[in-house]
């Protein structure tokens, strides 16, 4: 499987008040193509940094992020980067949110402005497509700030405690929904997270973070004996518990 998404000897660090901080030291690892890696690690630890550094938006101190082999130095449509709140615009319409990124890039074409279409009716949101955000729901919502992302179709997608925002019943719906979505857009997914549970359930391959400044400690693949694969049905495998308990006892090292 081609590699999609490499990162060579990362490192950041911040000029503080006190002197240098480091956010991350020496971190490499790689993604393959429509692959779902998620990234765990203890609070505080250089998750986020690390995605704004993978999406373009911060320049690294030291070391390299390659995605399809040419070297990252700046924004790039070829990633997307889906932040924790959904940010859909209160004053735009649902249809106008999704193509609101197309319009920003002046990327609206007819063929974009088509596609973005056929996501909406595919994944369940056409009909809603003239009422506002206020008027959906939480999950609702969170499809449509994916949509608008997948609007913008980038090869690797960037999700940052993307359903942290909701409840826990509805987070836990969503998280289902987006799997199906991105599984069947075949999209190449890094997603950051600070729940166990959620990272197991979606993803292929978990990387377990140290505590600042950010190094790997483990990773891990994940499989589970099922003929179709969904989050929900992950976490009532025999499986999941030694998983769970596995990445917990290497995170629980660094828990204060």
């Amino acid at each position: 499987m081609q590699e999609a998404l490499r990162v060579e000897h990362l490192t950041q660090t911040y000029q503080a008040k006190n002197g240098e901080t480091a956010a991350i030291d020496d971190l490499s690892f790689s993604v393959r193509e429509g692959e779902f890696v998620s990234i765990v690690g203890p609070s505080g630890c250089g998750k986020s940094t690390l995605l704004s550094i993978i999406s373009g938006l911060l320049t690294p101190t030291a070391g390299s992020v390659w995605v399809y082999g040419e070297p990252v130095t700046g924004i790039t449509p070829k990633i997307a980067y889906m932040l924790q709140r959904d940010y859909l615009l209160p004053w735009r319409t649902i249809w106008k949110n999704v193509i609101f990124g197309l319009q920003l890039q002046g990327k609206d074409t007819a063929e974009r402005l088509s596609y973005a279409e056929e996501l909406l009716k595919t994944y369940g949101l056409y009909e809603f497509r003239d009422s506002y955000p206020a008027q959906l729901s939480g999950g609702m919502r969170q499809r449509a700030a994916l949509i608008r992302t997948l609007a913008m179709q980038p090869d690797i997608l960037l999700l940052d405690e993307a359903f942290s925002a909701l409840d826990y019943q509805t987070r836990l719906a969503v998280s289902d929904d987006v799997y199906r979505i991105l599984r069947r857009e075949h999209k190449t997914i890094l997603m950051v997270t600070h729940d166990i549970p959620e990272s197991i359930s979606m993803s292929d391959r978990v990387l377990v973070l140290s505590g600042r400044p950010a190094r790997l400690r483990a990773e891990h693949e994940i499989r589970f004996d099922l003929p179709e694969r969904t989050p929900l049905l992950c976490r009532n495998r025999p499986e999941f518990s030694s998983y769970f308990n596995l990445v917990w006892k290497e995170l629980d090292v660094y828990v204060e």
